[in-house]
């Protein structure tokens, strides 16, 4: 018989920025994080580069942050949640600050700020160039580890959330280290899971983030919006490595330009801004000069060069390993997932559409990123509304019924993961149309009679399924058979009873 402990506190899954942010700010409640990795390793948070935008500077305001942010949105952000980011934008870049992170500081002991693609301003806090994530992660870890409030579990990952006959949810069955499972009931729990870059053949997240959150809430019933909306970075480096390191947007931002193999620069043809055009923009123009033949590398040997390896180090180091210099040559780049806007829709304070769940963070639709997530927006939509949904979820009164018994969501072996990932990286990727959605769904669907309802699949699905209803274009989802704008509407999907009872 599977065990059961009741947790009186918030119960957060995830333990990157967004989780953690909650369970600081749940306290005095207590709060009991389930990182499926050693803290710090396993979430995106932790490899973020460039680094957290937020009007900070005289001359900049959260109007004007606003602004760029729902242009790059493309039409279907939400103005009253893009009104909440940017407006407690500073004050979240203030507190990490107090917690310890070290953010680049001029003489006069201002943040540094760097401009970005499609801002306006130079409105980007770093640390040391393009260890941002890493820092910052460090500083919130310690003082996690502090908090007398928070209980951390590593390597323990959840397998199905738990609901009772009302349909609320009442915590989740996990797998702890050892491979055992057992029922955690509480309250409020709260899914801080990160992204589904591991669902691609090639991206910029840990291989080990798939869409899990997403898959959980939607097994449990609760509403899924946008899931179709996944960005590409347009520059990872082109190494051959899995995940594929990341060229940050800052480096175009202080000048680099995108050239074929000859050298001629190619983004003018695409876009007025040219290198510093929106995300998607830049990333088919890359996948075009791939697919013509041309190629596509990132020349930074004059707007950086010498000063690479302290500006830039994280950058150098992984060209380096590759036998690259970019102080003296270009660095071969491809467009890669990097984040996903769509997730388990929820208002202001990360409440889900079913009682007793919350969502903060990458896997959490705030509708804040609207169809395309503007640069550097992420660690700041993690720190806001993680910080929002775990003072929420602290609120969460212990009601309702015990809970069903629940069975896990299968696992998906390796081989058949792999396949997963080149069928949606041919499938919905950069550039889409609806013959090849509809071969993925075929792909997907043949997986599932063979591996049952694994949580990757589910995940899969719900982009794919997303991608084939938009007969649009807009922000990072195009469809080549579908090339224009169509109504401003924001997807929502509630996942078929079938699926959710198997």
């Amino acid at each position: 018989m599977t065990a059961r402990t009741e947790f009186d506190g918030v119960l957060i899954i995830g333990a990157g920025l967004a989780g953690l942010s909650a369970a600081l700010a749940a306290a005095p409640r207590k709060a009991l994080v389930l990182a499926a990795a050693p803290l710090g390793t396993g979430c995106s948070s932790a490899w973020a580069q460039g680094g957290m935008a937020a009007a900070l500077s005289e001359n900049d305001a959260p109007e004007l942050h606003a602004a760029d942010t729902i242009a790059a949105g493309a039409g279907i952000c939400d103005p009253e949640a893009v009104a909440i980011l940017t407006r407690e934008g500073p004050g979240a870049v203030r507190r990490l600050a107090e917690l310890g992170a070290p953010f680049d500081r001029d003489a006069a002991g201002g943040f540094v700020q760097s401009l970005e693609a499609a801002h306006g301003r130079a409105r980007v806090a770093r640390v040391g160039g393009d260890g941002a994530g890493r820092a910052i992660m460090a500083a919130v870890i310690a003082a996690v580890r502090r908090a007398p409030s928070i209980e951390i579990r590593e390597n323990t990952r959840a397998r199905r959330l738990l609901t009772d006959r009302a349909g609320r949810v009442r915590g989740a069955l996990v797998e702890g280290p050892d491979g055992t499972l057992s029922e955690i009931v509480a309250p409020a729990t709260l899914l801080a899971t990160g992204s589904l870059g591991g669902l691609y053949a090639i991206t910029t997240t840990p291989r080990e983030v798939r869409g899990e959150g997403l898959a959980l809430a939607a097994l449990a019933g609760a509403t899924i919006a946008d899931a179709e909306f996944v960005q590409f970075h347009p520059t990872a480096m082109d190494l051959g490595g899995d995940p594929a390191p990341l060229a940050t947007e800052a480096l175009r931002g202080e000048g680099a330009t995108l050239v074929d193999r000859d050298g001629h620069a190619f983004m003018s043809r695409y876009h007025p801004a040219a290198e510093l055009a929106p995300r998607d923009v830049v990333s088919r123009a890359i996948e075009s000069e791939r697919r013509a033949g041309r190629g596509a590398f990132l020349d930074a040997r004059e707007a950086v060069g010498e000063a690479f390896p302290h500006e830039f180090p994280a950058v150098f180091a992984a060209a380096m390993k590759a036998g690259i210099d970019p102080r003296l040559e270009s660095i071969p780049v491809a467009p890669a997932v990097h984040y996903h806007m769509g997730g388990v829709e929820t208002d202001a304070d990360g409440r889900a559409s079913v009682a007793g769940l919350y969502a903060a963070g990458e896997c959490a639709s705030t509708g804040a990123h609207g169809a395309n997530r503007l640069a550097s927006n992420s660690l700041l939509e993690a720190a806001v509304f993680g910080a929002r949904a775990g003072r929420a979820a602290a609120l969460a009164a212990g009601c309702g019924t015990s809970p069903l018994p629940a069975i896990a969501a299968p696992d998906l072996p390796d081989a058949a993961l792999q396949s997963l990932r080149r069928a949606m990286s041919r499938g919905a990727g950069v550039v889409r149309d609806g013959a090849g959605l509809r071969r993925l769904l075929g792909e997907i669907g043949a997986l599932e009679a063979i591996h049952g309802h694994a949580l990757p699949l589910i995940a899969a699905r719900l982009v794919a399924e997303g991608a084939l209803a938009r007969r649009e274009s807009r922000g990072a989802h195009f469809r080549a058979d579908y090339p224009k704008l169509g109504a401003p509407i924001r997807s929502r999907v509630i996942l078929a009873p079938a699926t959710a009872a198997a």
